[in-house]
């Protein structure tokens, strides 16, 4: 659920597979995953469109080996030895299939990571391009994907109505309220299925900015509420 505050393990729970890559592909209409990182210390150079709506994501590097001490001097691959794609691979053909056949694009769920351990869902995202990017001495992949109008690979028909950008919350907002709500619900203290909260709500005019209107619920208080001001 977009907005929903999870450590690793409910994050791989949810996904039912052990996330211990960035990037998963999967076929549509199932959708695939991609863990992000805005931090200081993230080690690909992932980004957003101001208004949060367009996440740029860039390809991941050459496994590192004996014979590679050092992945980031070399190009970012698009496919393993054997010939077969790797995850940049399976992106970018994916793009390219979608250019020749006017096909739906690919879904993902992105979790963006606010601190050690604890993840937000960013919700759903549709890949929509890609290029390959000289970056120093090497190419880069970057991987263009757009909020999708909905938050279930069900597809349109479980639509959250129009995104206007102010519904997003964005990064430095959550990593604000997380440390000033000291990661529990600040009804009940819980601190386990948590949820970003509009304090005053989005559908009322209530902005996402700043911290002042965003504050954290467990699933239970968050669905009490539901779009009523208190």
């Amino acid at each position: 659920m977009k907005d929903e505050i999870l450590n690793y393990w409910e994050m791989c729970a949810r996904q039912s597979m052990s996330l211990q890559r960035g990037m998963t592909f999967r076929q549509p209409p199932a959708h695939g995953v991609i863990l992000m990182s805005r931090r200081t210390n993230a080690p690909y150079d992932d980004h957003m469109s101001n208004d949060e709506s367009v996440l740029v994501y860039e390809g991941h590097d050459e496994r590192r080996s004996s014979d590679l001490p050092d992945p980031k001097q070399v190009d970012q691959p698009r496919f393993e030895t054997n010939g077969r794609p790797t995850q940049n691979g399976k992106f970018a053909d994916s793009v390219d299939h979608v250019r020749a056949t006017g096909g739906e694009p690919a879904i993902f769920r992105v979790y963006e990571k606010l601190r050690d351990g604890i993840w937000s869902d960013r919700g759903l995202y549709l890949l929509k391009d890609y290029a390959a990017e000289t970056s120093g001495v090497r190419s880069v992949f970057k991987f263009t994907l757009e909020q999708a109008p909905f938050d279930s690979a069900a597809g349109p028909e479980t639509s959250i109505g129009d995104l206007s950008t102010s519904r997003q919350i964005p990064s430095w907002v959550k990593q604000a309220v997380f440390k000033r709500d000291k990661g529990k619900c600040v009804i009940c203290g819980a601190n386990d299925n948590l949820h970003f909260d509009h304090d005053f709500p989005f559908s009322r005019g209530g902005a996402s900015i700043t911290p002042h209107n965003v504050r954290i619920l467990c699933l239970r208080h968050n669905l009490a509420k539901s779009a009523k001001i208190e």
